[in-house]
């Protein structure tokens, strides 16, 4: 072979291994684009998965089905829509809570009391029985004289089976914390019935977290699936077609469960014992 020979054979090798390298490169850098991609494509499902894990937590925040005094409603809710025909304007609601202490249950023990509710949309007149529920009426007494309730908004209304009920009592519409004190379960029906026109504390998952939070009764229903239940202390004699009415015109947003598309607040509450 001729040294010319050489030369090019060592040229065509050079060439080749060069191709060659061309060719890893490019590979490489095809490798590294796929890399970016498949990063990027991990990042946005990264973020899908975030927000979708939220959206889960959101909603189980919501209110359950279940009356208790953990709902979150907001009480500027009550406030925006526009009310329904025997409805005034709903008040803005109280910016604090007054701390009551826990009165003596043998302030309302085997007595009997009048509450007339008077609310934006009328009087709800309640009899309370203080001898089947003793401190939860004495709480409620005591709450109603301290002017507790005054422009409180009812944040929550539920519209489907089996819970339906009109939920009141904090003044903070269902964000505050209580009025300073708890006491546990007083007088709860064993079958989980809950007729038409019946009034009883809502509370948390804890059985002895009664305090301000309760719930008007405006379609029977049953709450048997909570082995403890609600302390029933009241029955409404008087008004239920306010609440009817209420109850009538939704939840805001068209929900089953939330703040009543028609506000109606609590603008004062006042007892008188039953002589007998």
């Amino acid at each position: 072979m001729t040294r010319e020979q050489e030369r090019a054979r060592e040229r065509r090798r050079a060439q080749k291994f060069e191709a060659k390298q061309a060719l890893r490169e490019r590979e490489a850098a095809r490798n590294r684009q796929v890399a970016v991609v498949v990063a990027a494509v991990l990042v946005v499902v990264a973020a899908f998965v975030i927000l979708t894990t939220q959206l889960g937590k959101d909603d189980k925040a919501t209110p359950s089905a279940e009356p208790t005094g953990s709902t979150q409603t907001t009480a500027s809710a009550t406030t925006t829509a526009a009310p329904v025909a025997g409805c005034t304007a709903a008040p803005a609601p109280p910016t604090s809570i007054t701390k009551v202490a826990k009165p003596d249950k043998a302030t309302a023990a085997g007595k009997t009391f009048t509450a007339v509710v008077t609310t934006n949309c009328g009087d709800i007149t309640i009899q309370l029985d203080g001898a089947k529920a003793p401190q939860t009426v004495a709480s409620f007494v005591a709450l109603a004289k301290a002017s507790y309730f005054g422009d409180s908004p009812c944040h929550r209304i539920t519209t489907q089976d089996p819970l339906f009920v009109l939920q009141c009592g904090d003044p903070l519409g269902g964000s505050g914390t209580g009025p300073g004190y708890t006491y546990g379960i007083e007088n709860a029906p064993k079958d989980g019935k809950y007729p038409k026109g019946t009034v009883a504390m809502a509370r948390t998952n804890d059985p002895n977290s009664n305090a301000d939070q309760f719930f008007i009764v405006y379609k029977d229903s049953d709450l048997s699936s909570v082995p403890e239940g609600y302390s029933i202390f009241g029955t409404v004699t008087g008004g239920m077609d306010i609440v009817e009415k209420i109850a009538a015109a939704g939840v805001s947003g068209g929900a089953t469960d939330g703040a009543p598309a028609a506000p109606i607040s609590i603008l004062k509450v006042a007892v008188t014992e039953k002589k007998a």
